[in-house]
């Protein structure tokens, strides 16, 4: 299949001006202005008008529990796996899975078959090795053997730190992951990266900050997570980007009721915060934790009720960005598309540019709704319309 889209405002996502967009298979073969193909009838080429839109690179999305997560609650509060619908109708052309607070009722062997699953129906998808607990629960027998010799393993989290589910890990099993991850990303031209969930505690970062400042590990190791958890978690996580290292907001579609009950601060607010204190926009990276839990608990630590990650939030914080705070959009979605391929080192992904992946979002200039997806050069939304649907969602559509 040949597709061109046509006078789109191309952001790669630096703003490019108006141009076409010529994909070939799965990749972007050229961006330029009146491109031409013609492959006397052998090939369909496919055209599509981008006026009036903003090209996007496709949405990666660094943490979401594709399995599903949760069980706070009970098992009754386990929440559902990821449908390709979910991904690909919110922009996302690549995501990273991960395990979060159960890892025993989930575990790696099922994390990868869902992985592969969501691969064969059409999107990118990579994996973190571990979830919340320490020592790391891997699918081989160590950490460093998962990052090398499973392709789809980038990294190793979402490791759990200043937070009462966590396991409590010590400085030296801390330390040790990190070393064991930074090493076998060297080995096998991996980023292996550490993705650490922050939680309320106290302590903060302060086990990522021992890291950095006490052994020879870099804080460009450490992909921080849930970093506007709260306030004063999110001023401290200032300081780390201040100081080299790359920092995750978690989206929220319901920001409006965590603002009030636990002081979440909004993504769009947190990046102005960023942007104006001087701080590369390079340094940061959103992602959804879609199909993650959102328990809440009381000062006790006792469950009260759970909530749901929701995939939508991504596009819906980069619309905040430039809506609520002035923000450029070619800054703010640099926090879904290159800023994350860099940081997992995700070489063909997160931008508009020859050579490579064809994985592009149509955005209403206007609005900034979504128009269309492609992914892998595959037109999955069409017209805000889903076209290509999961093995069982197809099922479901037609019956």
């Amino acid at each position: 299949m040949v597709t061109i889209i046509r006078n789109a405002k191309v952001y790669q996502p630096e703003y490019a001006g108006v141009k076409d967009i010529l994909i070939l298979g799965d990749r972007i073969a050229a961006v330029g202005e009146d491109l031409r193909a013609d492959f006397g009838g052998c090939l369909e080429v496919q055209e599509i008008d981008g006026s009036g839109m903003a090209a996007v690179p496709g949405f990666i999305d660094s943490h979401e529990h594709i399995l599903g997560g949760g069980g706070e609650g009970g098992f009754h509060t386990r929440t559902p796996e990821a449908a390709l619908g979910d991904l690909i109708r919110n922009g996302i052309t690549t995501v990273v899975g991960c395990i979060g607070t159960d890892g025993v009722g989930r575990d790696m062997t099922a994390l990868l078959a869902k992985a592969h699953a969501l691969e064969n129906e059409g999107v990118t998808t990579y994996t973190y090795t571990g979830s919340y607990q320490v020592p790391v629960r891997t699918l081989t027998d160590s950490l460093m053997k998962d990052i090398m010799m499973l392709d789809k393993v980038i990294g190793v989290g979402e490791v759990a730190i200043s937070d009462h589910r966590s396991s409590q890990p010590t400085f030296e099993e801390f330390a040790r992951i990190a070393a064991d991850a930074r090493v076998a990303g060297m080995l096998s031209g991996k980023a292996g990266i550490v993705n650490v969930h922050l939680g309320d505690s106290e302590r903060r970062l302060d086990l990522i900050r021992r890291v950095v400042r006490e052994t020879e590990i870099p804080a460009s190791q450490f992909l921080p997570t849930h970093v506007n958890r709260n306030a004063a978690l999110f001023e401290e996580c200032l300081d780390f980007a201040a100081e080299g290292g790359t920092i995750d907001f978690t989206g929220n579609e319901d920001i409006d009721y965590w603002e009030t009950i636990c002081d979440e601060v909004r993504v769009c607010r947190g990046i102005r915060m960023l942007l104006d204190r001087g701080i590369s926009s390079d340094r940061f990276t959103i992602s959804s934790d879609g199909q993650g839990s959102l328990p809440v608990f009381n000062e006790k630590g006792e469950f009260q009720g759970i909530g749901i990650g929701k995939a939508s939030c991504l596009l819906k914080e980069v619309r905040e960005c430039v809506q609520k705070e002035g923000i450029p959009l070619e800054t703010a979605v640099k926090g879904i598309t290159s800023n994350p391929a860099a940081i997992l080192k995700l070489d063909r992904k997160g931008r508009i540019k020859e050579g490579f992946d064809a994985d592009i979002c149509l955005l209403k200039e206007d609005t900034l709704g979504l128009d269309t997806v492609i992914a892998k050069g595959q037109v999955m939304v069409r017209d805000g319309e889903q076209k290509v649907f999961g093995t069982f969602e197809e099922h479901i559509n037609h019956n």
